[in-house]
């Protein structure tokens, strides 16, 4: 069986296990980096605390981050006959590009989930906010239903451009928590839910691998001349969507936009056979610039999501993709690449530039999970027994992992 066709056949009920309520963290602890923290190295599991993972590190190694920001995402309206509409802001139509749309001015278009839709056929949503001394009239319209599923576009407009978008979702939205915490957002969130790095607003949701980092965490990765680098992927709500088919081939991988700067990507080739990524996302990020980087003649920057299965010549090294990505951006002036990623990371998939990875536990028969096993093989069980029967804390709010990647499978 070739690998697309062994790929797609995964039954994803080999992904599950037993994650009872009481072990995933509804709130983070009161100090990021006294988190618990798992290293597997080698087959072999120990235990520490994230404020130790400095020691854990090659020195001169190189770890990337992604340092993108979790917007206000949920805007809250209520119609004239009482009924709530909640309207989850996923990905800017109009302006496209998320610096531009979060200066806006007057309008801008989204696409976006949209929350008890029955009760809203038609007409225009309208919130009266209240930003400094200001009233602002903030309105939404139904443009078109044309995306898959339940997503919407939807025209947002607000009467005073003296404000940005970014000012309008400051007053109007809220920050969305993951929905397995089954709890409102807290005044906290806005502080815990946010890496102490983040700087780029587009995510929806946390690279949560990265709310472990303090400081404190910084000066020991300075003390051991453990070089950092950035990157921007915005996190979208697919990251919580479940696997609801029997075989990983028929689930449908969300879309995430990403942008490199060129420095970093000749910091990437600096320091090939020695990188640390910082959660799924970044991994996501950094693997797909090897498949953007193929060619030498770069044609597309919208990596599939079964691109990396699909037989393609020739055959080509990490060294010599972002060779060619620099050449690409060389040749058109670029000091950023900007691209967006459906890559699905699944058993059988071949690693090209991350060495290690640190990530928090997942949910049972999710696409993380199963990232996590192609890079640790059927270990992930044995790393999960393990965090299950010593007190680890799961998912978003939960402890964390180092991962070395595995050679024996």
């Amino acid at each position: 069986m070739d690998l697309l066709k062994s790929a797609q056949n995964i039954n994803i009920e080999d992904f599950d296990y037993l994650l009872p309520d009481e072990r995933i963290a509804k709130y983070p602890l009161a100090e990021r980096d006294k988190s618990k923290l798992l290293v597997f190295r080698d087959g072999k599991i120990s235990e520490s605390v994230f404020s130790s993972l400095p020691d854990y590190l090659p020195e001169s190694s190189l770890l990337v981050f992604n340092n993108t920001r979790v917007i206000r995402a949920r805007l809250l309206f209520r119609k004239d006959t009482g009924a709530k509409i909640e309207i989850f802001c996923l990905e800017p139509e109009a302006p496209h590009d998320y610096a531009l749309v979060f200066s806006s001015k007057n309008e801008c278009k989204w696409k976006c989930l949209v929350g008890n839709l029955r009760r809203w056929k038609s007409g225009v949503l309208r919130h009266v906010l209240k930003i400094n001394s200001d009233e602002v009239i903030f309105t939404a319209e139904m443009i078109s239903s044309s995306f898959s599923g339940d997503t919407h576009s939807i025209l947002f407009k607000w009467d005073n451009p003296e404000y940005t978008f970014a000012d309008i979702l400051e007053a109007a939205g809220v920050l969305p928590v993951p929905p397995y915490l089954h709890r409102d957002t807290e005044a906290s969130d806005l502080i815990t839910y946010q890496t102490i790095y983040s700087k780029i607003k587009g995510s929806v949701a946390a690279p949560t691998a990265g709310l472990h980092f303090s400081d404190n965490v910084f000066k020991g990765l300075t003390n051991r001349d453990i070089k950092t680098e950035e990157l921007t992927l915005h996190v979208g709500a697919g990251t919580f969507k479940p696997v609801q088919t029997a075989k990983i081939g028929a689930h449908d991988m969300h879309s995430e936009h990403f942008s490199v700067n060129r420095s970093t990507i000749e910091n990437l080739l600096e320091n090939l056979g020695n990188i640390t990524a910082v959660g799924t996302t970044t991994v996501r990020a950094l693997e797909s610039l090897y498949y953007i980087g193929k060619s030498d003649k770069i044609s597309s920057l919208n990596i599939s999501q079964w691109q990396p299965y699909e037989k393609e010549a020739p055959e080509i090294s990490a060294e010599e993709a972002l060779q060619n990505i620099l050449k690409y951006m060389c040749n058109n002036n670029l000091e950023k690449i900007s691209a967006s990623t459906s890559i699905i990371i699944v058993p059988g998939f071949r690693f090209r530039l991350i060495n290690r990875f640190i990530t928090n536990f997942h949910q049972p028969k999710s696409t993380l999970l199963l990232l996590v096993s192609a890079f640790v093989g059927n270990d992930w069980k044995t790393i999960y027994n393990y965090a299950l029967g010593h007190d680890f804390r799961f998912l978003s709010y939960g402890d964390s992992s180092l991962l070395f990647k595995s050679e024996t499978f």
